[in-house]
């Protein structure tokens, strides 16, 4: 059924009502990323660290806690912090960068998405404040001395949180109307003691008038300014592109706003002089140093924050009410009802919430699986952000402020100067990942297209669009190389939103046909890149999984030698297969498509005949039962027998025919019929079934089915790949018998690490040799799906390998998503969730496990988080795996179309 919600989306998406103007767009680290970085030497990280960002003004974004943005990053509210111990005021999260973590960069802070809608009429999250000082010197040394073999040495590993000794801050949004936003931030002392906390929600626009900024619309200084001289803390801001707005602070007891500028201070940081005696910093000096003079007397600047000083005893909450309007809202354009009607807002808007999501989640989800499922949702509406990068623009500089040193123009991302994204894109992470990357993203839309699939659609025609997608047809990797190279996912991701809204009732064709012609560029650069032999075996380099190769893909092979990588082959035919799938569903409405789908099945049959060719060295080894990479150096096949998601991969290239379709394209039938009848050495790779309405069905796979069942007796091995938690990424034979080989030598080893990785290949800040990761699993269980779909009951397999326990594949599926689910479930009987355990957030106490975290990759044994702690971009995916458990979707959504 249709919710408020759903009316929303649907105003938004007709452009009736901008009800996604204001959101969690905030980035939640803009420090030590690429973008701000205007060093000769690329070194990010240093060039901007966390000891500046308090005073240093950014130049293509904002940070904050808890915040919410418009759509631009013009204006900004988030909440400001100090327990009256720290050091410093706390305005954003602290992290330790790559070079300072044993494990790569890591956010050190407890904060937690609790929900968010998709239009973000209502939205709230919680961060977690230490009573005690804050340990930044203590947690960068202690992780600079430990080592690769050592954990992460963790906020909660220094006791601060002991005795619960911490705040809950709480910042909840909801939208009485599109550019009308109410905000209550909560304060609860969860101590056995009193204690001090002052509180400072901020409002402020983003220094754009500075640099002379071409494309910003923004030609004059922007201007906050309070209204009247009584208690009532109101003001007004102005602004050369959006409409003048009210911003009202709950005035409560000897509460007072105070206003500064976005400004540099360039006194303190590079002993120069200032633009304005009122500079970024001013409120951290103002609370912390008690530098009165700090902020502006006048009141009026591009920051103000109203300041709230309270002594909290155990267990006692205090609220305070922030309202931001457009004036035409109110029928007092000076002052907004922060009252009644601001209550009721709020309890309509959590109460349409919940609506939504009882229509989107299935009924018969337990209480437990829906609270998992509601979180992920949240996480992956709070991991949006405006994200701004015009590498043109970063590479020359602004000559008046930021001048970059000549080398720089030589340096990273240089060869992408049509690059121009100022958009609001979807994150893997906004502390650790606060740039796209391309290949999550494509994970990302399946679940955002349960609950908005106008947004799914628009993000994944993003990065296609000529300002991303490169001349050449390469699709920008990450910022901090574009040129590398993610696995091709991004047809089976537009091909899958749209078959998820043609299952709600909608064939959007328009989507399909341009996602369609502009996958055709980046396939045409795949297959010119990866098969430069022209032979159908493909050597991708790096494909995003970082060390799980025996050799460092990114930097080359040694001297003579070739790599062919059966995970690069095997993407290259799940291309293929998507993108005939895709010409196939075109050509029901127009028959010119019938000749894409002819060309990309004739590819898709000869990737799967090179790759399972034993007289051309194809990848599959007989004596193993399982695809391999190959080296070739010297005239010499050496195959890596490597038992890990490389060989696995090859399963998800498969693609199903039926004879009812082919009917309705007489010319792509016709073609398909010549191709059976005289290119027999390739057309034994199609098999045939029929189904029970006495037509036939064809599969097309890289494993025929006698080797499917070799592959998936090794997958569904729990002494190899299948885990109590998912698919590992690395069998855990090579426990015991690491996989070893010289070459030129030089030893390479390979070894199952279920946690975190044991060596700096790729940085050292992912692992690929042992760890659960979600886009393989989903993947993988999507193509147990399909090989059932055809294959039926009749395919039956011992699952799991050695139990005696027989199923067919759909319940091989549903019992790979069971395990994914238990890494976030809390155990019957009690108990800490699997995801937390090595995060000392392990009390039985609600204060802890009521709270999930979604973390990058899991322990490949214990189902423990690792990596990124709040990457819901693709572990969201684990509410849909939820899900499918209960058999109420497939690849359909109940939404208003």
């Amino acid at each position: 059924m249709p919710t408020p919600e759903h009316a929303r989306l649907r105003q938004d998406e007709a452009r009736e009502k901008n009800w996604k103007r204001w959101g969690p767009y905030l980035s939640e680290r803009q420090w030590g990323t690429v973008r701000e970085d205007y060093s000769a030497n690329g070194h990010s990280w240093t060039d901007f660290p966390h000891d500046h960002a308090r005073s240093r003004v950014y130049r293509w974004g904002e940070d904050g806690l808890l915040g919410f943005t418009d759509r631009q990053c013009r204006l900004c509210f988030s909440v400001a912090l100090w327990n009256g111990n720290d050091t410093i005021l706390k305005e954003r999260l602290f992290g330790l960068t790559g070079p300072e973590g044993n494990h790569g960069e890591d956010v050190k802070e407890i904060y937690y998405y609790l929900d968010s809608t998709p239009t973000h009429s209502f939205a709230k999250a919680m961060y977690r404040y230490p009573h005690a000082r804050y340990p930044y010197r203590e947690l960068s040394k202690v992780n600079s001395e430990r080592g690769l073999n050592d954990p992460e040495y963790e906020v909660v590993d220094t006791g601060l949180f002991d005795k619960n000794c911490f705040f809950d801050v709480t910042a909840t949004y909801a939208k009485a109307d599109e550019n009308d936003l109410l905000i209550e931030i909560a304060v609860t002392n969860h101590g056995r003691d009193a204690h001090e906390i002052t509180l400072l929600p901020t409002l402020w626009f983003r220094n754009t008038w500075v640099w002379g900024c071409r494309h910003e619309g923004c030609t004059t200084k922007p201007l906050i300014q309070q209204l009247g001289s009584g208690r009532e803390h109101v003001v007004r801001t102005k602004h050369d592109t959006l409409p003048p707005m009210v911003c009202q602070f709950e005035s409560i007891d000897d509460s007072e706003l105070i206003f500064t500028e976005n400004e540099t201070n360039a006194e303190r940081l590079f002993k120069d002089e200032n633009f304005s005696p009122y500079t970024k910093d001013a409120f951290h000096r103002y609370v912390v140093s008690n530098e009165t003079d700090a902020v502006n007397p006048k009141h009026h600047g591009t920051k103000v924050a109203s300041v709230y000083r309270w002594d909290l005893e155990p267990d006692e909450t205090r609220r305070v009410r922030v309202r931001l309007a457009d004036p035409n809202h109110s029928d007092d354009s000076d002052r907004l009802d922060l009252g009644d009607g601001f209550s009721s807002v709020m309890q309509l808007r959590r109460k349409e919430a919940d609506s939504f999501y009882d229509a989107i989640i299935p009924a018969n989800e337990t209480t437990e699986q829906r609270h998992v499922s509601r979180a992920a949702y949240a996480g992956l509406m709070w991991t949006k952000q405006f994200y701004h990068y015009i590498v043109d623009d970063w590479l020359e500089g602004d000559a008046d402020v930021m001048t970059p040193p000549p080398a720089r123009k030589s340096g990273r991302n240089r060869d992408w100067r049509h690059f121009y994204a100022r958009d609001i894109l979807s994150m893997p992470d906004k502390w650790e990942y606060p740039w796209f990357a391309a290949w999550d993203l494509a994970f990302h839309m399946i679940p955002a297209a349960r609950i908005d699939p106008a947004f799914a659609k628009r993000q994944l025609m993003l990065l296609l669009r000529e300002w991303y997608m490169h001349p050449n047809g390469q699709l920008p990797a990450y910022e901090f190389y574009f040129d590398d190279v993610n696995p091709p996912v991004h047809a089976w991701a537009c091909f899958r939103v749209f078959q998820m809204e043609a299952e709600a009732g909608r064939r959007d064709t328009m989507f399909l046909k341009q996602t369609f012609q502009r996958l055709l560029l980046n396939f045409t650069w795949w297959v010119n890149r990866v098969d430069s032999n022209g032979d159908n075996v493909f050597a991708g380099g790096f494909l995003g999984l970082d060390n799980i190769g025996v050799f460092d893909r990114s930097k080359g092979l040694p001297e003579g030698a070739h790599l062919e990588q059966a995970d690069g082959t095997a993407w290259m035919a799940f291309y293929c297969g998507t993108m005939m799938s895709m010409a196939l569903e075109l050509a029901r409405d127009d028959k010119s498509y019938s000749d894409m789908a002819s060309k990309f099945l004739d590819h898709f049959i000869r990737i799967i005949d090179a790759m399972n060719h034993s007289e051309s060295g194809g990848l599959w080894d007989e004596q193993d039962g399982f695809y391999y990479d190959q080296l070739k150096i010297d005239d010499e096949t050496v195959p890596m027998r490597v038992r890990s998601l490389v060989g696995l991969l090859p399963l998800i290239a498969i693609e199903i025919l039926d004879e009812e379709l082919l009917d309705e394209l007489p010319g792509f039938r016709q073609r398909l019929d010549w191709f059976l009848q005289n290119r027999r050495d390739l057309a034994k790779h199609i098999e045939f079934a029929e189904t029970s309405g006495h037509h036939r069905r064809m599969l097309i796979s890289i494993a025929p089915r006698h080797r499917l069942r070799r592959v998936l007796s090794v997958l569904l091995d729990e002494n190899e790949f299948l885990s109590k938690y998912g698919i590992r990424s690395l069998s855990k034979v090579h426990l015991q018998q690491p996989f070893q080989v010289t070459v030129r030598g030089d030893q390479h080893t390979v070894a199952y690490v279920p946690g975190e990785s044991d060596s700096w290949m790729f940085g050292g800040n992912s692992n690929w040799r042992g760890p659960i990761w979600f886009p393989p699993n989903y993947l993988l269980i999507e193509a147990l799906h399909r090989y059932h779909e055809f294959y039926g009951d009749e395919f039956q397999i011992e699952c799991p390998t050695g139990s005696g326990k027989i199923m067919n594949l759909h319940n091989v599926a549903n019992e790979i998503n069971r395990r994914l689910s238990n890494i976030f479930l809390c155990p019957e009987g009690g108990g800490a969730r699997p995801c937390l355990i090595g995060s000392g957030m392990t009390g039985n106490e609600h204060l802890w496990q009521d709270h999930v975290l979604f973390y990058e990759y899991f322990h490949g044994d214990t189902g423990e988080g690792l990596g990124a702690s709040h990457q819901t971009g693709w572990t969201a995916l684990i509410a849909t795996c939820i899900e499918q458990l209960y058999g109420q979707i497939t690849e359909g959504a109940p939404h208003d179309s």
